[in-house]
């Protein structure tokens, strides 16, 4: 994929409608991140090398913007990051200009700190941790 910029991306969380699908928006950063477990395999014929092998995948989203108390999408997070259990699992979908698919993930949600300064705007953040693989649908 070619280089692209950042505030081009688009997130969307689904409604409680299933596939009707919400944009976040005033989001101004956002990061994806891997995380992976991994379990000891040495022996002592590794001759004091170090082994290892890769057991689980994860992955989380952090969307940062400013707080806008009248913006669906982020009333739609915020609802979600109240529930719990089986609940708790919604879908989110994004993709980078240029992209011909979503991804989609199975997560759960939970809202970060907000606030900010004297001169500042209202900030707000969200980190999404996926649940199972990922999956993705052709952008219409």
């Amino acid at each position: 994929m070619a280089r692209y910029n950042a505030r081009d991306c688009v997130f969307e969380i689904e409604s409680t409608t299933p596939a009707t699908w919400i944009e976040i928006g005033d989001i101004n950063t956002f990061s994806k991140s891997h995380e992976e477990e991994t379990t000891d395999v040495t022996t002592f014929g590794s001759a004091g090398q170090a082994e290892s092998q890769k057991m689980q995948i994860g992955k989380s989203l952090t969307i940062e913007g400013l707080h806008n108390t009248t913006d669906p999408g982020q009333l739609r997070v915020e609802a979600a990051s109240e529930l719990l259990g089986d609940a708790s699992l919604i879908k989110v979908r994004f993709h980078a200009p240029g992209a011909t698919n979503w991804e989609i993930w199975n997560a759960h949600v939970n809202l970060g700190d907000q606030g900010g300064g004297n001169n500042d705007k209202g900030s707000w953040s969200a980190t999404f941790t996926r649940s199972g693989a990922s999956t993705t649908a052709v952008i219409a």
